[in-house]
């Protein structure tokens, strides 16, 4: 498995890249949820609502598919 400048794997350092980017998003929508609820745009805050859903189930994927690799092998230099 290739490994990028860090030495983790390019699948790991994905994984850890997607999960951070996503629940940053997720933290952001919440305001973004505040700003439609505050200029009365329920419709608008049901679809933000709805996309950071998808990110938090995003980063539940990854962080699956993360335990799945520790301690393997394809996990990187950690691996003991």
């Amino acid at each position: 498995m290739a490994t990028g400048e860090t030495g983790f794997s390019d699948v790991v350092y994905d994984l850890i890249s997607v999960q951070y980017h996503s629940l940053k998003a997720g933290h952001d929508y919440g305001q973004y949820v505040r700003d439609a609820e505050n200029a009365n745009k329920k419709e608008i805050a049901e679809f933000f609502r709805g996309v950071m859903e998808q990110d938090s189930e995003r980063a539940a994927r990854c962080h699956h598919f993360l335990a799945e690799l520790s301690g393997t092998k394809e996990a990187g230099p950690a691996v003991g």
